[in-house]
């Protein structure tokens, strides 16, 4: 990917005079100034590892594959949060890993592990760098010197299990390579988060990560049947069977770990036939209240969809207002909801028909396939939208949480006042989008983009509001994270999250794991 912008280069466009027009009316924003630095241009820190220190590392991978490049140490310089790519625009000199290694397999992951902690050096685990809250920046912590562990080489589609329905795969496979070699074996994985294009497979089990589809095939860590892990202390294989009463399942502590207790170098996932067809339908509710039951009622009678979304007021007339995708006839008036059903055409069929039934019963209005398609279309393009409203001068950020059903209209107010409190009282008013992305029996999730004017100390003002809308979500009891991970940006509402005792817990797992404490530091764990 690029280094100051989602994505790669050819996915980044100007936003039309059109949505330039409704921009500068709706926020009063004019025209910003794109970041057009070469990479050859930006300044970095020098790098800190000794010649003993890199002669070490590289009597393990070997010379070509320890980078103190000035072009790989900057494209590793952290993650794709608003704040980094803020910090990107600044112009101070980044801070970045002093080198980046490319491991070949597991056992070099742990010999790397063993002389880091030895030398004192703190690692980060990277996979895709898709992380949005801060979760592969290269901190240092109490040491000298960070080293990045990219682990792209880790790409190898290990064993496959059609009996069983399970397939291994190397933890720096991308989403698209996975499913490519599975798709030879007539097989898919089904996860498509939104990062999908570049995120990896580890990163994936180290974040809990959430796809589109999770309504039909669950988050990746209801996929996860075995783990292989790297640590300082050596290596931990876990998961054998479908399920087990040996214990507390400690694939769990792995997973969600964030690179801080360990390095996911091999999962083994549950997979499925790849689809033989797919069926669409768009709905539209009259309000989010109405959608929010009716998606209620599909899931707790188990007519479940592959992929349930429902975006409120505000963001179906945004989108309609800033494409041209889903036209002025569609019939989407109030709140757009999306459905898809995969399967095979029976299923599909028979799962769809008694959706629709309950869906029509609950208050929806069906408008056809078209709706669903044309998000599906879409679906990877919005990230590069942020990037577009920086460059116009408008600050556009996401954030996520999650409660039970009884809880959500609470949790959508509090999060909304809290950013129009925050936000408005600077001067900058912010536009609040929410969309139900994710559904259970008992909850769901909520996703809301904010859109405001950027100040020119747009971190300090993003700042602000983040601390409002994280005290919000922990006063109505809701999670600080559904599926972006904890990282740095969320960690301090951790303790509110797990309490003192459960932080204590981690912390005491880290010391037996990591008594160093390279992984990751400043990280997850407070």
């Amino acid at each position: 990917m690029v280094w100051n912008a989602w994505g790669v280069e050819s996915g980044h466009k100007e936003l039309s005079p059109e949505v330039k027009a409704l921009i500068s009316s709706a926020l009063g924003v004019s025209e910003g100034v794109a970041d057009s630095r070469a990479v050859a241009d930006v300044a970095l820190r020098d790098s800190a590892l000794t010649d003993d220190q890199r002669s070490g590392l590289a009597g393990i991978v070997g010379d070509e594959f320890v980078s103190i490049a000035h072009e790989d140490r900057l494209i590793h310089a952290g993650g794709k949060s608003t704040f980094d790519l803020l910090r990107r625009r600044s112009g101070e000199p980044q801070a970045a890993p002093d080198a980046i290694l490319f491991p070949a397999d597991h056992d070099q992951v742990v010999a790397l592990l063993a002389y880091c902690a030895e030398n004192a050096i703190a690692v980060v685990p990277f996979g895709g760098g898709t992380s949005v809250v801060g979760g592969v920046d290269p901190a240092r912590g109490d040491f000298a010197a960070v080293v990045t562990l990219d682990l792209r080489r880790l790409d190898a589609l290990v064993a496959v299990d059609s009996v069983s329905g399970l397939a291994t795969l190397g933890a720096g496979l991308t989403g698209p390579q996975a499913e490519a070699l599975l798709g030879e074996h007539g097989l898919s994985i089904g996860h498509f988060p939104q990062s999908f294009q570049f995120a990896s497979i580890g990163g994936y089990a180290a974040t809990r990560s959430s796809g589109q589809a999770s309504a039909g095939y669950g988050r990746f860590d209801d996929m996860v049947h075995r783990l292989q892990i790297a640590t300082p202390r050596g290596t931990l294989d876990l998961g054998k069977a479908p399920a087990s009463a040996a214990g507390p399942d400690l694939r769990e502590l792995f997973v969600g770990s964030e690179g801080t207790l360990g390095v996911i170098t091999a999962v083994t996932v549950r997979v499925h036939p790849v689809p033989e067809t797919t069926g669409y339908q768009g709905w539209s509710f009259p309000n989010f209240e109405t959608g929010a039951a009716a998606l209620r009622s599909v899931i707790q009678t188990g007519a479940t969809p592959t992929v349930m979304r429902l975006s409120d007021e505000a963001e179906t007339g945004v989108n309609l207002a800033m494409s041209d995708r889903i036209g002025s006839d569609s019939g989407v008036s109030g709140c757009l909801a999306i459905t898809t059903f995969e399967g095979t055409p029976a299923h599909v069929e028979a799962r769809q028909a008694e959706a629709t039934a309950i869906l029509l019963a609950a208050g929806g209005t069906a408008l056809g396939a078209e709706p669903a398609q044309q998000w599906e279309h879409g679906r990877f393009n919005a990230p590069y939208m942020r990037d577009a409203l920086l460059d116009a001068g408008v600050l556009c950020e996401t954030m996520e949480t999650a409660t039970v059903w009884s809880n959500l209209g609470a949790l959508r107010t509090a999060v909304t006042s809290a950013l129009s409190d925050s936000l408005g009282g600077q001067g900058t008013p912010p536009l609040v989008l929410c969309h139900i992305s994710h559904t259970y029996v008992t909850g769901a999730s909520l996703y809301f983009t904010i859109i405001c004017a950027a100040k020119e100390d747009a971190i300090a003002q993003w700042s602000i509001a983040k601390k409002a809308v994280g005290d919000a979500i922990v006063s109505v009891d809701a999670t600080i994270t559904h599926h972006h991970a904890v990282g740095a940006d969320h960690r301090p509402w951790m303790t509110d999250e797990v309490g003192e005792l459960g932080v204590e817990v981690l912390r005491a797992v880290k010391a037996a794991i990591d008594p160093a404490g390279i992984l990751n530091p400043g990280k997850l764990i407070p």
